[in-house]
């Protein structure tokens, strides 16, 4: 066990275990300080308090893009108040500490010139995963959350490719956000939340290892692209016809669902998208009018703020 690194430690007659030592260390040696070493209040496990070079701060590799209007209000606060406050999560990678949780406060902080941030150091680098599935710095929209887990999704089937998809359900979230976050980045400005309503309902995760459930994702993503293509012919058609409305992609994928109705017994994701081109392609645009598209997008947006 290293002891050259003097920590305090809590419980004060509790002792850290080599992994903790061996950190402080590290961190020692990065051109850190190791403050403390503590017990965290619900599973007891060993954590450190440390201050961390900013140069070696980064952001998890599978994370979701920064947003230049978050970094831009909290560097303003940050420079008004003159104080860091609130120590940011990372992992130590090879000689980089990843971020997890505060990538915003890190941007904000090195770009106020602050030359180290107080961290909590977790020990255990596969909790970077689970700690991005909790984060609620700031609210994910549907391709922010997409692009995080296929990000993750290739992340692990880097490390662990024989492990199932299924095991990695809690980190994830939802199977759809996989399957979006391939056609995510091809175009980040895919309509991926037209078919959210439908993937939601059948793209599950799957007990295949990630080696070949990637494969499956791709099909499911390509499915979803061929309908994406289908209609958006449609949209052009609708448009020459006057049909110019927001929620027209909406209302047309919304009459196409072949699971409008309830069932008992739904078919499989690859069944569901495969009806639901065909219906894309048999969609009798001529039968539509404006009135319907504006009542439905009426209708729809009533439900998206009903308290629930």
């Amino acid at each position: 066990m290293n002891n050259t690194v003097q920590l305090s430690v809590y419980p004060h007659n509790a002792r850290p275990p080599a992994a903790i030592h061996e950190l402080a260390s590290a961190i020692e040696k990065d051109g850190g300080a190791a403050l403390a070493a503590y017990q965290e209040p619900l599973g007891s496990h060993w954590q450190l308090f440390a201050m961390v070079p900013a140069a070696k701060l980064k952001p998890t590799p599978f994370q979701r893009d920064l947003s230049a209007a978050h970094l831009k209000r909290l560097t303003e606060v940050m420079k008004k108040l003159d104080r860091f406050t609130e120590p940011v999560v990372v992992v130590r990678e090879k000689d980089a500490y990843w971020t997890p949780n505060g990538n915003h406060r890190r941007a904000a902080a090195a770009k106020l010139g602050g030359g180290f941030i107080p961290a909590i150091v977790i020990p255990e680098p596969a909790v970077a995963f689970q700690i991005l599935a909790l984060n609620t710095e700031k609210a994910h929209n549907l391709k922010d959350k997409a692009l995080e887990v296929i990000r993750m999704y290739r992340a692990h089937l880097e490390r662990t490719p024989q492990a199932a998809e299924k095991d990695f359900a809690f980190e994830f979230e939802r199977a759809y956000f996989a399957t979006l976050g391939i056609l995510y980045e091809k175009n980040r400005r895919f309509s991926g939340g037209v078919y959210a309503p439908l993937l939601s309902r059948v793209d599950n995760f799957l007990s295949a290892k990630l080696s070949e459930a990637i494969k499956e994702r791709e099909e499911r993503a390509a499915q979803i692209e061929r309908a994406a293509q289908v209609l958006a012919a449609l949209v052009a058609r609708g448009k020459k016809r006057g049909l110019s409305h927001p929620y027209l992609k909406n209302y047309i994928v919304a009459r196409c669902n072949p699971l409008t109705r309830a069932r008992k017994n739904l078919p499989s994701c690859r069944a569901a998208l495969n009806s639901l081109i065909k219906a894309l392609e048999e969609f009798d645009l001529g039968a539509v009018h404006f009135g319907q598209i504006q009542s439905a997008a009426q209708i729809a947006a009533a439900v998206a703020v009903e308290p629930q």
